[in-house]
């Protein structure tokens, strides 16, 4: 009998991480790519928040911000990670390296990187070049204020910091974004006259 509901009560838990946490996926990733500027990295960063967020579903409140919940976990693990790397020498594997040269033929290497510009020529836009040329501590807010639709309170509890800081870091982001994009939006006909004196 305590069997039967134990299993009862992991297929609740398996049903209610689905309908809670799921939804949020393409948004976490968006920020996760946002803060690490490579594919695979916001992949393996969404993979591990996920497995990370099933693990302690438990501890989620029922009727709280999942999104919220789900970008803390994805905000603490970059952070964790990026302190990690920080620490540690980049390793090198000898024999990735000596197969690689052995392989690798001078045609070759103009394909090898398709994927990488390919990609890359789809954000390279002013917007996108703009936004990552702002500070981590801005670019966030913006992001996750403009793009994500958090509110002020969520955001300070993300970034742990009164609400406050968060109107003010956003309003500077906001100001950067202007200067940075002034002449980009002139061009495309959306400054009027009126709005430049």
């Amino acid at each position: 009998m305590l069997f039967k509901f134990m299993q009862i009560e992991k297929s609740r838990i398996h049903i209610d991480f689905e309908r809670e946490a799921i939804p949020h996926m393409d948004a976490l990733y968006n920020f996760a790519f946002r803060m690490t500027g490579d594919s695979d990295e916001a992949n393996d960063l969404v993979q591990e928040t996920y497995l990370k967020a099933f693990r302690f579903f438990d501890n989620f409140e029922k009727g709280t911000n999942c999104k919220a919940w789900l970008f803390r976990i994805l905000k603490n693990t970059y952070i964790n990670d990026y302190q990690k790397r920080k620490r540690e020498p980049e390793k090198l594997d000898y024999e990735e390296v000596e197969n690689f040269y052995e392989n690798a033929k001078p045609s070759s290497t103009d394909d090898s990187h398709l994927e990488k510009e390919i990609f890359d020529n789809l954000l390279d836009d002013e917007v996108s070049i703009a936004l990552s040329s702002l500070p981590e501590d801005f670019r966030t807010v913006i992001i996750l204020s403009d793009i994500e639709g958090f509110s002020y309170e969520e955001i300070a509890d993300f970034i742990d910091s009164p609400v406050g800081t968060v109107r003010s870091r956003l309003h500077r982001a906001r100001k950067m974004l202007f200067a940075k994009l002034y002449k980009y939006a002139d061009s495309k006909g959306y400054i009027s006259n009126d709005f430049e004196t």
